[in-house]
């Protein structure tokens, strides 16, 4: 299947949502509810798995959008009971662009003591050494995913009660899990003992659920109770509620922090703090660190509107759509010929001429990663008539590939990894180009004294080649990490 938008391949792609609810009638309507609200992280797949007293567990995966999916009558009748999960999914792992239904999740499997249904946030860097472990001890892997290993490990484990077997086959695994799984009766929620990627609980009625972020729980009318600590595991019924313990060694926590500069849904709630409340910090950092004349500041649409908001209001300088979005190119797109790709972002992205006429306009994006689309744009305003253009990043550069959950490109095709500042401002022709400081992010993240250096609060493998966890597959595979300075 093509990617989302066919003619952009310039963002990191979000991972994958995760949603589970217990003690509600017709759970998987509050699930596809919940997977639609978490949409933007994954518009490959989706899927739902339920269990019902009487006609025991059922599942439906489908490729393409939850709303073309899971709203048809038809396939929701299929789905009865009290207790469901979901995932919507962005290949991480397994075959990219090229899924086959059976790599679509939630995976199920039939343990000693019954059902269970599983679905993974993030991605597992010891993924290949499992693999090949356990098809050397006769697993039959179904799919090509590094979450299937979970189920393996759990069914090759002694323990007592599921949760007691999900408990150690996590132990076993490396890298970043948020994981909601499901029994008969129970729902399981996860976080790696790092917390990389998010798990929130909420309350409904006398149900339960569990989401990747808060805006999921909105959509269903839930009460935001908390976040799922990192290394905490929770077991919920709807007649014992919630039990939670830590069954892994403490460590500190690393929170992805591109989360808060593009991931999550800027109505979402992280660590207390409103996304979109962080982006447009991000924005005032900037308008510090980068001053520079201008008439206007303009966002790329969407996802650098927060930051341009802040950047204007700090700097003084007047904000504008110079940029209008289509909402309607997606993955139905007509099939993309040559000649379409030539007018490459213009089928998703075109300028507002009258704004920007004549103006000194900073545009404000998220990211910077192959580049390629910050060029187009910049060629679209100076065709528009601007008289200057100079581009400011929301984020530090990104010069190294994230294996924890996130699709990024190999390294030496990420502009950073192989320009400096300046090589770059040169290579996409603006006047100029800043990008937050990692100081500077982490200030407008919260942190009033910026990065601690020698204990980071957040991953920030991909600006700053810092791994919290060793990635052992990639490792194998030849990938060089940063050397110790």
């Amino acid at each position: 299947m093509p990617p989302a938008h066919p003619f952009d391949d310039d963002k990191l792609k979000e991972e994958c949502g995760i949603f589970g609810i217990v003690g509600v009638s017709d759970a998987a309507n509050f699930v596809a509810l919940g997977l639609h609200a978490l949409q933007h992280r994954g518009q490959e797949a989706g899927g739902i798995v339920v269990h019902h007293p009487e006609h025991g567990f059922n599942s439906a995966r489908r490729f393409g959008y939850v709303r073309d999916n899971f709203t048809s009558q038809s396939v929701m009748e299929t789905l009865p009971g009290p207790i469901a999960i979901g995932h919507v999914r962005y290949s991480t792992a397994g075959s990219k662009g090229s899924t086959a239904i059976r790599d679509v999740q939630p995976f199920f499997g039939e343990l000693s003591m019954g059902g269970v249904a599983l679905a993974h946030n993030g991605n597992i860097t010891n993924a290949n050494a499992l693999r090949r472990e356990l098809i050397e001890r006769g697993s039959i892997f179904q799919s090509s995913s590094d979450s299937e290993c979970i189920i393996h490990l759990m069914a090759r484990s002694m323990g007592r009660s599921i949760p007691d077997r999900m408990e150690e086959a996590l132990r076993k695994v490396e890298g970043a899990f948020s994981v909601v799984a499901m029994t008969r009766t129970k729902l399981i929620g996860v976080r790696d003992p790092l917390g990389v990627r998010p798990l929130v609980l909420g309350k409904l009625g006398d149900g339960w659920a569990l989401a990747s972020e808060t805006c999921a729980l909105d959509i269903i009318g839930a009460e935001f109770e908390r976040e799922i600590a990192p290394g905490e595991m929770v077991v919920i019924s709807e007649k014992e509620g919630v039990a939670s313990h830590f069954p892994f060694r403490p460590q500190k926590p690393r929170f992805c922090i591109f989360e808060h500069v593009y991931f999550s849904r800027p109505d979402s709630i992280i660590g207390g703090r409103s996304v979109y409340e962080t982006r447009r910090q991000i924005g005032v950092e900037l308008a510090r660190e980068a001053p520079v004349e201008a008439d206007l500041v303009c966002p790329v649409p969407d996802s650098g509107t927060p930051a341009a908001i802040g950047f204007a209001h700090e700097s003084g300088i007047p904000y504008g759509m110079g940029i209008v979005r289509n909402q309607y190119v997606g993955r139905t797109f007509i099939e993309p010929t040559e000649q379409i790709r030539n007018m490459g972002v213009r089928l998703k992205l075109n300028v507002n001429r009258a704004l920007i006429k004549g103006k000194r306009v900073i545009l404000v994006d998220d990211s910077v990663v192959r580049g390629t689309t910050s060029r187009k744009i910049k060629e679209m305003i100076l065709d528009a008539g601007a008289a200057e253009v100079h581009f400011r990043i929301a984020s530090p550069p990104t010069a190294w590939p994230c294996f924890y959950g996130v699709d990024t490109p190999q390294r030496e095709k990420l502009l950073a990894a192989t320009m400096s500042e300046d090589e770059m401002r040169e290579h996409l022709g603006v006047d100029s180009l800043k990008f937050i400081s990692l100081n500077g992010l982490y200030r407008a993240a919260g942190e009033a004294s910026g990065r601690n250096d020698a204990h980071p609060q957040y991953c920030d493998a991909c600006f700053s080649g810092e791994y919290p966890v060793r990635p052992a597959d990639m490792i194998d595979q030849g990938f060089q990490m940063k050397a110790a300075e």
